[in-house]
C-alpha cells in the first residue's frame, strides 16, 4: 500500500473567497485564481450566477502546507469544530517569553477579523483559543 503523499483542508463555510482571504493573511499562503484567470472576479464572472463565490483555494508558496479549500454551503456553523488548525508560532518557547509572543500574534489576527476566545496558561505552557472570520475556532500556539 502506498503511503499519502499531500492532503488538504476543507473549510465549510459561506463566503469562501473572504475565509480564504483570511486564512492567507494569517499563514501567508497565496490564492492564486484558475488557471487562464487574471484574478478570481474574472473566474467568477465566467460562471453561472449561482456557483460564483462557490469556492476558494489556497497554497503555501513554499509548496510544503496543506492545501486549503473552502466551499460554500447553505448551513451555517451550529457546534464548536471537531478539527482545527493550530498556528504555531511558540514552538520552543515556554512561559513569560512564549506567552509573549503568542499574545503579539493574538494582537495580529484581531487586526485582520479574528475573535479572542480565551487563554488557555498553566503558568508554562499556553495557547489562545480564536475564531476566524466565520467562528471557526483555532488556536495560536
Amino acid at each position: 500500500m502506498s503511503s499519502i503523499k499531500q492532503f488538504q483542508v476543507t473549510f465549510d463555510c459561506a463566503e469562501p473567497l473572504r475565509v480564504a482571504r483570511f486564512w492567507c493573511e494569517v499563514l501567508g499562503y497565496v490564492a492564486p485564481p484558475p488557471e487562464g484567470f487574471a484574478t478570481w472576479d474574472d473566474f467568477d464572472r465566467s460562471q453561472p450566477e449561482e456557483e460564483r463565490g462557490s469556492w476558494c483555494a489556497c497554497t503555501d508558496p513554499s509548496g510544503v502546507g496543506p492545501r486549503l479549500y473552502f466551499q460554500r454551503v447553505p448551513e451555517g456553523k451550529s457546534v464548536k469544530n471537531r478539527v482545527h488548525l493550530d498556528v504555531r508560532v511558540g514552538t520552543g518557547l515556554v512561559g513569560e517569553e512564549r506567552l509573549a509572543v503568542l499574545e503579539a500574534e493574538c494582537t495580529r489576527l484581531l487586526a485582520l477579523g479574528a475573535v479572542r476566545v480565551q487563554l488557555l496558561y498553566d503558568g508554562t505552557d499556553s495557547c489562545i483559543v480564536m475564531q476566524d472570520v466565520e467562528g471557526n475556532e483555532f488556536c495560536v500556539d
